[in-house]
């Protein structure tokens, strides 16, 4: 079993990354949306209920595929690394795998602000983030969750083998899904 964990700023291009490497691999791909978007129609995923109703299916189905026989999953995840709390819930999220002998790998992706803006208008990611509809709201949540917290790790911050960060300014997601294949072998 093997967990993938794709994080960085929004519109980085975690989803359309995961969708490739789901493409070509017998990994899952679950977007960090799936479940925002499900809990929106009943409640914004900033209210209490709507985190609480976000975290419960992300553990329920994070608990089944670790106890599965799935190759195993991609998620993707915006990991405010300022914030204790976060770095707790990847503690927790990896325990989950590794307690039942599973291989969790960290993939880091970074690109300029400039190209994330219009990363935020794609149609891909509209279409299956429809919360990200509103592109005023999305555009300012952008820049001002990347004012408030730090969303990219500083340099040695990370040294695990398990580990990479990419800087896909330029790269396709092809060319990253590969990148990410190759160097964990998945």
């Amino acid at each position: 079993m093997k967990l993938v964990i794709i994080f960085g700023p929004q519109a980085v291009g975690k989803m359309t990354v995961g969708q490739e490497l789901e493409r070509k691999t017998d990994l899952k791909l679950f977007h960090n949306h799936m479940t925002i978007e499900l809990v929106s129609h009943f409640f914004s995923y900033g209210s209490k209920s709507g985190k609480r109703l976000v975290g419960l299916f992300r553990k329920e189905i994070f608990e089944e595929v670790a106890a599965s026989d799935l190759e195993g999953l991609i998620f993707t995840f915006v990991w405010a690394l300022d914030l204790p709390e976060d770095w707790k819930y990847i503690e927790n999220l990896t325990n989950t795998f590794e307690s039942k002998g599973g291989s969790v790998y960290l993939v880091e992706l970074e690109a300029d602000v400039k190209v994330r803006l219009e990363r935020n208008k794609t149609e891909n990611r509209l279409l299956h983030k429809p919360t990200k509809k509103n592109l005023e709201q999305s555009e300012s949540d952008l820049l001002r969750t990347m004012e408030n917290h730090r969303l990219n790790s500083l340099p040695g911050e990370f040294e695990e083998s398990n580990y990479m960060k990419i800087n896909n300014t330029n790269l396709t997601p092809e060319k990253v899904a590969d990148m990410i294949k190759d160097r964990f072998k998945i």
